[in-house]
């Protein structure tokens, strides 16, 4: 009975440190480097969270049609070692972003850079994708 309970024990604690292993991407899985990309629009939302922040704009093509975009950046506190905060960016700002696409063709990019189209202002993102060029995890 003891050795039972110390078995489920274990297994609940190594069940328990793989969920974040399980939830977490890497950057090749779900972006292309080969695919570089520069988007410019205004902030509908900001999502401040782990383990990425992620932010979405609606970005006007020479058609005129709005498509709204989705870009992710690092964990909360590598943006922060960028220079960011969480009231750096506001809903309504024009920003441009550079990074890569995501594979799957959808509207959706890994930032490296964003730069406010009114000041120039530019910051870097966190962006997975040097880390994965290196072949850190």
């Amino acid at each position: 009975m003891r050795s039972c309970a110390l078995r489920l024990l274990v297994f609940g604690g190594l069940m328990t440190m793989a969920v974040p292993v399980v939830a977490h991407h890497s950057f090749a899985a779900e972006f292309d480097a080969a695919q570089p990309i520069t988007i410019r629009g205004k902030v509908t939302k900001i999502s401040w969270t782990n383990p990425h922040v992620w932010v979405y704009l609606n970005v006007t093509d020479a058609s005129g049609k709005v498509e709204n975009w989705g870009f992710e950046m690092g964990a909360p506190q590598q943006v922060r070692g960028r220079g960011w905060d969480r009231d750096t960016l506001k809903t309504g700002d024009e920003i441009i972003v550079e990074g890569s696409r995501a594979r799957d063709g959808s509207s959706r990019m890994n930032a490296r850079n964003v730069t406010w189209a009114a000041t120039g202002k530019k910051l870097g993102a966190a962006s997975s994708e040097g880390a994965a060029a290196a072949g850190v995890p």
